[in-house]
């Protein structure tokens, strides 16, 4: 994926929440634009942030080469399976 790609996902007005899957089979759901950063050849993903707070507990990071899908998270509510896991 290219980093302007995912860039334009994190500025959509209103943002909307979604998953990347990588190469590897593991995925990263992003429910808030400041979670992400992207960089020219990584990003790193926020990841367990304080729900109280907003204190990140520690990143992770990985290749853009590597994200083969993004898709579109439903929001809790909307979920038709509960916890909003696929």
């Amino acid at each position: 994926m290219r980093p302007d790609e995912l860039t334009e996902l994190l500025r959509r007005q209103p943002f909307t929440a979604f998953r990347m899957h990588l190469t590897t089979g593991q995925t990263y759901e992003i429910r808030h634009p400041e979670l992400l950063w992207v960089h020219r050849q990584s990003a790193d993903i926020a990841m367990d942030p304080d729900p109280k707070t907003g204190v990140i507990d520690r990143t992770e990071r990985v290749s853009l080469l590597h994200i083969v899908r993004i898709e579109v998270v439903e929001p809790a509510s909307q979920s038709s399976k509960g916890n909003g896991q696929g």
